[in-house]
């Protein structure tokens, strides 16, 4: 199972509220005064949780220390212990809970009761809190840990509700406020403590790597044993951590943890780059600085995977400041958890920052070369993320923003630029594409990547962001499209991208933890770094929806083609082109085909023989060869509530402009056809909408899809089947994308991406001179009049794209 406490929150309060600057303390090893190793720990962590380099007096440090401390005064005044509860709203304990919901609860409290106490360890700790050394603030700590241990955390309690609670998110609170208030405590109670922690969290909750003991999970048990080891003083339990690390560093192959081509899964079947992997790079950055430079500094070789991680895994779904939604899994609907006043909506940017800063934590124990790198690129996101500045996200704690602002200082740092290229997870069903001036991620699912994770009451309607959803941001446009109450306006029947029945489903569809698989395996396609052609046979979630779609990034479009889209539930199937958040007043001007559209709400149109339409401030849409099309200007009204059940039932409204193409009530072999041109003017948009000859659909049926684009030497095919596209012959399904280059040479690129291809025979008629490099896996390359291409056994290749280099006749 997975916790009902949001991680998010948790680490935003304990590791982020924490996350402060400034002791009252010693804030290095180098600073302790005792010899022995766990003095030194103790402030190492200190400094690891507090943060050091800024000055308490100084914006916007000054005004974070004043607001930790008025929240430390606030728990310290209504702290009032009780039979099953330390304050009167965080009630923990109940003797017969009613339902499992009640029992998740409960142990979801016993988490809020330590993060409040750990809170207020901070604040007395804190320079620049009001409350900084106040003796009556430090006993009410102690009171409340001694309270918590005797009525609910203790090594006689059996656990009840949710794992998650008990051996990853009361621990490390508790143990963060030891760490704090070490001297107060003294020994009865630190052993006392310690032995509630072994209890819930024994030497074999690391003995295998399976279940909740993997990925960030492991790295969040770890973090809880080696701050057992360093308050409790137990070389044996640091050296535990140390090596229970080890496993979290291999690639994987299935499942959870990173895998080669970058993709990061959590749950067995969920993309979690943004979220649990956000988690596991901040625990594993702390981990290393916490032990570097002691008898447990982590040696283990293998570490050299999550650094080259950083630019392999996190940094394609980092843009201006934000992480992508497409790796955020049930995130998405963690917007807005109160409806107090102060209440902080959670966001894509907000939850890109920490990324941030633990790129620039763990860049500390890197080479001297990852290190400037990841800095400069840091600052690059920092500085261009003009929707929500990370130096002003009311989420970040002091330490994050200590060392980002330490960045953002740092003269010698020069800011790189969002970096431009195609990456293709094929593990995970995701694709990114950065071009100048725009970016856009692609969320797709096969039999090992669900359609959509819901659990614990989250993400209720996200059932089909698996479909073939299609994010697109601006570099100085369109940045909050998605983190402007976008989750719970949005229809979800028509995000952008997908292709999707109108059948009716229930909440959380499907069922919970990425349960609902499709029965699928031509997910994937081929990319040379810059290009790419990517495919997905579609079947629909709870539906009888089958469609096959194919995308074609390419250098200032994105080129997508439908075919074989067929239902037969009683229902409508659409496409949804695109479905723009124009935020709460949608002044952005609508243009077809020249005329521009009324600005009214609500506005609906059919727009026959369309060849083109633009929206302002966003980009524009072709359709070649012209095509009905679907308008709707509508104002949407929704609640986080809706979506999560631990959301806030405040109401709010976005304004959205969608096209769509209908297919109709259960539609056979229905296809569609479109170009997505981001950040482009009503002219351009035209002007490309007018030259014909650009684009050729070679393509587009339940057999194949593809293009040409002859003004840049391109042409790509998605074969579902074998056959023969355009110059293009394959005797079994495959992705093939070619381009010819000024200088006489050509690439041509192949993947399998069923994944068990045994044999493949790719054959382009296009003269050629010879084959300049080619992978082991091609068997026979002929070349001549035409290039005959066999490979062997491609089935164990994971869908990777395969290259080859030729010279042209």
């Amino acid at each position: 199972m997975s916790p009902a406490w949001s991680r998010r929150t948790f680490l935003a309060a304990a590791g982020g509220a924490a996350l402060t600057a400034g002791s009252l303390f010693p804030s290095s090893a180098a600073s302790a005064t005792a010899a022995d190793p766990y003095t030194a720990l103790r402030a190492t962590w200190r400094t690891l949780i507090l943060g050091e380099g800024f000055s308490p007096t100084a914006e916007p440090f000054k005004s974070r220390l004043a607001d930790l401390g008025s929240q430390a005064g606030t728990w310290h005044d209504s702290m009032t212990p009780a039979t099953g509860s330390l304050w009167p709203d965080a009630v923990f304990a109940d003797p017969d809970p009613d339902t499992d919901a009640e029992s998740y609860a409960f142990s979801a409290k016993i988490v809020d009761s330590y993060t409040r106490l750990s809170t207020m360890a901070q604040a007395y700790s804190q320079q620049g809190t009001g409350l900084t050394g106040n003796t009556a603030l430090r006993d009410a700590v102690v009171t409340g840990l001694d309270h918590l241990h005797a009525q609910v955390y203790n090594d006689a309690q059996t656990r009840y509700g949710n794992w998650y609670s008990w051996q990853i998110g009361a621990p490390q609170a508790l143990l963060d406020t030891c760490v704090l208030m070490y001297d107060a405590l003294g020994a009865a109670r630190i052993d006392a403590y310690c032995a509630a922690v072994d209890h819930f969290v024994p030497d074999s909750a690391v003995g295998s790597y399976t279940g909740t003991s993997t990925g960030a999970n492991r790295v969040d048990l770890c973090r809880v044993l080696a701050l057992r080891g360093v308050v409790g003083a137990s070389s044996a339990k640091l050296a535990l951590a140390r090596d229970a690390l080890s496993p979290v560093f291999p690639y994987v192959t299935s499942g959870d943890g990173l895998h080669s081509d970058g993709s990061f899964i959590q749950h067995t079947t969920v993309p979690y780059t943004g979220s649990y992997g956000s988690v596991m790079l901040g625990g594993l950055g702390m981990l290393f600085a916490l032990l570097k430079g002691t008898q447990w500094e982590v040696t283990d070789p293998r570490r050299q995977i999550v650094f080259d991680a950083v630019e392999g895994a996190w940094a394609p779904f980092l843009y201006n400041g934000l992480v992508m939604d497409s790796v955020a899994g049930r995130a998405i609907s963690r917007g807005l958890t109160s409806t107090a006043p102060d209440a902080v909506q959670q966001n894509d940017h907000l939850r890109g920052h920490p990324i941030l800063a633990s790129i620039v934590l763990l860049g500390q124990g890197a080479s001297a070369t990852e290190n400037a790198r990841w800095r400069a690129l840091v600052k690059g996101w920092a500085r261009r993320d003009y929707y929500s500045p990370p130096l002003e996200n009311p989420t970040l704690g002091l330490t994050a923003l200590s060392r980002l602002a330490s960045v953002l200082d740092d003269s010698s740092v020069t800011a790189l630029p969002e970096p431009t290229g195609h990456r293709l997870f094929t593990d995970m069903a995701r694709a990114t594409h950065r071009r100048p001036g725009w970016a856009a991620s692609l969320s797709m699912a096969d039999r090992r990547i669900t359609y959509y994770e819901t659990g614990n009451g989250e993400n209720l309607r996200g059932w089909h962001t698996g479909s073939g959803m299609l994010y697109w941001w601006g570099d100085t446009y369109a940045n909050g499209q998605y983190s402007d109450a976008f989750w719970p306006t949005v229809d979800p029947y028509r995000l952008p991208g997908i292709t999707a029945s109108r059948k009716a489903l229930a909440d959380a569809a499907g069922g919970d933890w990425g349960a609902s698989l499709p029965d699928v395996n031509w997910v994937g396609g081929v990319t040379d770094g810059q290009r790419a052609s990517v495919g997905q046979y579609l079947k629909g979630l709870s539906s009888t929806l089958l469609a096959k779609k194919s995308w074609f990034f390419l250098d200032d479009t994105v080129v997508a083609l439908g075919a074989g889209i067929t239902g037969t539930d009683g229902a409508a199937v659409e496409t949804t082109v695109d479905n723009r958040n124009l935020g709460p007043t949608g002044g952005s001007a609508f243009t077809v085909d020249g005329a521009t559209k009324p600005l009214a709400y609500p506005w609906s149109a059919t727009l026959t023989d369309a060849s083109w339409a633009h929206l302002a401030g966003h980009g524009g849409y072709v359709f070649p060869g012209g095509a009905t099309v679907k308008a709707l200007r509508e104002s949407r009204t929704g609640s986080w509530r809706d979506i999560n059940t631990g959301g806030a039932t405040t109401s709010v409204s976005r304004k959205y402009l969608t096209l769509w193409f209908d297919h109709g009530k259960d539609p056979r072999q229905a296809s569609y056809a479109y170009q997505l041109l981001p950040g482009a003017d009503a002219a351009r948009t035209a002007a490309r909408a007018a030259d014909t000859t650009w684009l050729r659909v070679l393509a587009n049926t339940d057999d194949q899809q593809g293009v040409s684009v002859p003004s840049l030497g391109l042409t790509a095919v998605n074969f579902w089947f074998g056959g023969t596209v355009g110059t293009l012959v394959a005797d079994n399904p495959c992705s093939v994308m070619v381009t010819e280059h000024p200088d006489g040479t050509a690439t041509v690129c192949v993947s399998d991406p069923m994944r068990m291809r045994t044999n493949l025979t790719v054959t382009w008629n296009r003269a050629v001179a010879a084959v300049v490099s080619k992978p082991s896996t091609v068997s026979s390359a002929t070349t001549g009049a035409s290039l005959r291409l066999v490979f062997g056994d491609l089935s164990g290749t994971r869908g990777t794209t395969q290259t080859v280099k030729v010279r042209l006749a």
